[in-house]
C-alpha cells in the first residue's frame, strides 16, 4: 500500500514539473517574440482621440536637416484618426496614407513621441470635419521640396491644412523658408541636393516645432525623452 501511495505521489511530482517546464518555456518563447519586435508588445498605447496630434523624431534621411533648421527635436508628426475603433495616424511619408498607431511609434527614435490637443474638446461635427478632410488628402504623394501646394504634401502641412481647412483653425503662423537657420552643414547640404543653386527662400513654410509650440494645443500623452 505504501509504495502504491509512494508511487502516486512521485507520478504527481512528475507531473508538476513537467507542466511547470512547459509554461517555462512558454513564458521564455513570449518574452523573446516581444524582444524581436522591439519590445512593442509590452508597451501600452497612450490613450487617443480623432484629432490629436502626434510628434516624433524619425529616423528619415532628412531628420537631422529639419531638426537642426528648426532646433526643435521633432522632425515627423501626423494627426491621429480613429477608425474601426483602432487609432491610426494620418502621415505624409512616400504618400500620405493611414499608419496603425503602434507602428507609427515604432518607427520613431527611441519610440518616443508626444501627444497633443486642442484645448478645448472636439465635438462630434469638428470630429466629423476633421475626419472627412482628411480623407481628401490620402494617396496625395510626399513633398520632398516643401512646396505650399496641395499637389504634393510633406507632415506638417498636412496637420496644418487638415486644421485650417475643417475647422479654420491655424496651429501656429505660417513661416518663410528663410526663416529658419540654413547655416548648419547638414541643413546645406539637403538644401543643395534638393535645390540646387535656386532655394526658394520666400517659399511659405509651417514646421512641426511651430506646431508643437502652438498655444492652442495641450500635451495629453508622453513617451520617452
Amino acid at each position: 500500500m505504501r509504495t502504491r501511495v509512494h508511487d502516486l505521489d512521485a507520478a504527481r511530482g512528475r507531473s508538476t514539473l513537467t507542466l511547470g517546464a512547459d509554461l517555462s518555456k512558454r513564458i521564455a518563447l513570449l518574452l523573446l517574440l516581444c524582444a524581436g519586435v522591439g519590445t512593442s508588445c509590452a508597451r501600452e498605447l497612450p490613450d487617443v482621440n480623432d484629432g490629436d496630434v502626434i510628434f516624433q523624431t524619425s529616423r528619415s534621411s532628412q531628420s537631422v536637416a529639419v531638426q537642426r533648421a528648426t532646433h526643435s527635436r521633432f522632425s515627423h508628426m501626423g494627426i491621429v484618426i480613429i477608425r474601426s475603433g483602432r487609432p491610426y495616424v494620418l502621415e505624409a511619408s512616400v504618400t500620405v496614407r493611414y499608419t496603425p498607431l503602434r507602428d507609427w511609434i515604432d518607427r520613431g527614435v527611441s519610440h518616443a513621441f508626444v501627444v497633443k490637443r486642442l484645448a478645448t474638446a472636439l465635438n462630434s461635427a469638428q470630429v466629423a470635419s476633421l475626419r472627412a478632410t482628411a480623407q481628401g488628402f490620402v494617396g496625395r504623394p510626399y513633398d520632398l521640396t516643401f512646396e505650399w501646394s496641395d499637389a504634393r504634401m510633406y507632415c506638417s502641412e498636412l496637420v496644418w491644412k487638415i486644421y485650417d481647412r475643417a475647422l479654420e483653425v491655424k496651429l501656429g503662423a505660417l513661416q518663410r523658408l528663410s526663416d529658419f537657420d540654413l547655416s548648419d552643414a547638414v541643413v546645406k547640404g539637403k538644401l543643395h541636393e534638393r535645390y540646387g543653386d535656386h532655394i526658394p527662400l520666400d517659399e511659405p513654410v509651417i514646421s512641426p516645432a511651430v506646431i508643437f509650440g502652438s498655444s492652442l494645443l495641450v500635451t495629453s500623452a508622453t513617451s520617452g525623452s
